[in-house]
Order: C-alpha cells, then structure tokens, then sequence
C-alpha cells in the first residue's frame, strides 16, 4: 500500500497515514504521532477505537435501522464517521468542517470519500463555520458529532455555552449531538461539558469504562444531549436529565434506545444519566466562553509517548 508524504499543518503539527500491521486494508491517521482516526478501507462499516464505536451504535440505534440521516460531523479527522453513516444508511445527507485544509486534501489523497456518497466538507474553524451555515440547515440535522481536537486537545472555543447554543438550533425533532471528551484525574473538563449540555438540552448521558468515568484512568468519554427547544429552554445543569426507567419524569419515549448502547458495547461500559448524572455533576459548572479552558493533554504513557 502506498501513503502520501505526511504533511505540516497550519498548527504545526504533522499529520501523516500509517498502515495498521494488525488490520489488512486499515490505515490509521495520526497527528504528532497521536493516534486521530483508523481507516478500514476494506469495510468501512467496522470501527476500531472503542470511543468511536460507542458513537456508531448511537448512529445504529437512533433512527430506524437503514434509514438516511442528515449529519453535521464537525471535525473531520479521517472522515470515519461520515464513511460508517454511508455504509450503513445509503443516501444519507453529511456535511464535515475541517479547519485543516491540508489535512483534508491528505485524507482525500490516502482514501478518497466514496462517488455515490453525499458529503459535503467545509473547510474552516467549527465555530466559526456554525455562524455562518445556510438556514436550511436549521431544524434539519438527525445528527451533530462534536469530535474537535487541535493535536491531542479540545481547544477552549468549542467547549463553551455560546458554542452549544450555534448547534442547538440545528437539530431536527428527536435529533442527538453526540460530543467526544478526553479527561483523565477527576474529569473536571468533562464534568463540565456535560453541565454545559445540560444547561441546554432536555437530556444528557455519558458514556465511557467505568474506571474513565471515575478519573482513575485517563480516556475518552461519549455524551450525547437531546432535546431543549432553541428558544432557550433546556435542563439547568444535571437538572435536565431524566431517568431511564422514566422515574425522573419526562423521558423522552422516542428515546428508549438509550439503555441499548451500554448492551452494544464495547464492554466493560457505564452511562450515566438522570439521578446518576446529576450526582456526577455535583459542583460542575456550564462553561462559557469567559472561563472555558482547552482539554487536558493525555499523559505521555497514553499513547506510548513516555
């Protein structure tokens, strides 16, 4: 298999294509030699980080089984997402933005999107390309995926409520913004972007192993929020959550599907949600643009690094 030269981007960072000695036909992306996206080129239905696997059973199980979806995937990575959600709902309608444009034209280059797909990539700053989307976006999306990293952080203006509030307005009913956070001692960071959902959204859940969501071991943790009407009504931090049984009290029925994703694996898993949620965010804050802070950087031994 030939792979392009790897290439600088505007950050500085390098980003380059590996092959994966382990998967024939995969490939892996990395930045600064972070692991950011694996490829199976052979069948882009099969997902490998468990993170992102966690995100494709949200995908599986939110809307009936097949049927196309409109998504707004916002950091593009390898584009793996928008790829799993053609293999597995053909006909679906995706848009990507991408701050890096040489990232893109690599990704393109080392495997490039299928013909027949619909996805549209816009390059551009996430926040700042959310301002200026077209109003038929608006009520329109199934699906949001906030998966934005500069090298191994979440920059801090796309963590805050004033980021939240451009995306909310763009789901359609029943529509999930799904949000992939890494955090390690404590889960400060993370505590605070699931009070922040909360503030704005009717439910919130996190999803991860259960020694990631207990900060003994730094890692990737999945929240998802639905619900709030973009006339600013929402949860309050943690108080907007419900139960799954329904026993906090407007559970929303369309969302039954919920408690599968911990049944789906990957295995060993824990969600958090209603009561459990609201006793995690004890003492978390929203963030706002004034106080948000980028994501802590994994430890060295994280990836191999130490």
């Amino acid at each position: 298999m030939i792979l392009p030269e790897a290439v600088v981007l505007s950050s500085g960072l390098t980003a380059e294509f590996e092959e994966d000695r382990w998967v024939p036909g995969a490939i892996q992306l990395l930045i600064d030699g972070t692991p950011q996206s694996h490829l199976d080129l052979r069948n882009p239905s099969e997902l490998f980080f468990e993170y992102v696997r966690r995100i494709g059973h949200v995908i599986d199980l939110f809307r009936p089984v097949g049927a196309p979806i409109s998504a707004l995937h916002l950091g593009g990575g390898a584009f793996t997402l928008p790829r799993y959600v053609e293999a597995t709902r053909p006909g679906s309608r995706q848009q990507i933005v991408e701050l890096e444009g040489a990232l893109v034209d690599l990704v393109r280059e080392a495997a490039p999107l299928p013909r027949r797909a619909s996805i549209r990539v816009r390059r551009g700053d996430a926040r700042e390309v959310l301002g200026k989307l077209p109003d038929g976006m608006r009520g329109a999306m199934d699906l949001v995926v906030v998966d934005i990293f500069a090298g191994d952080r979440t920059p801090a203006h796309v963590s805050s409520v004033e980021f939240y509030e451009l995306i909310r307005p763009l789901l359609a009913p029943g529509g999930v913004v799904v949000v992939n956070v890494t955090d390690g001692a404590g889960q400060a960071f993370t505590r605070g972007q699931a009070a922040t959902l909360a503030s704005l959204f009717d439910t919130v859940a996190a999803i991860a192993e259960p020694q990631v969501l207990k900060g003994r071991r730094f890692g990737n943790v999945v929240l998802l929020a639905t619900g709030g009407e973009a006339d600013g009504t929402g949860g309050g931090a943690g108080g907007g959550a419900h139960d799954v049984d329904g026993a906090g009290g407007g559970f929303h029925d369309d969302l039954d599907w919920l408690p599968r994703l911990l049944a789906s694996g990957p295995h060993p898993a824990r969600m958090l949600v209603g009561r459990e949620l609201a006793d995690w965010l004890r003492g978390a804050r929203a963030v706002s643009d004034a106080d948000a802070a980028p994501s802590p950087a994994p430890p060295p031994e994280v990836f191999g690094r130490g």
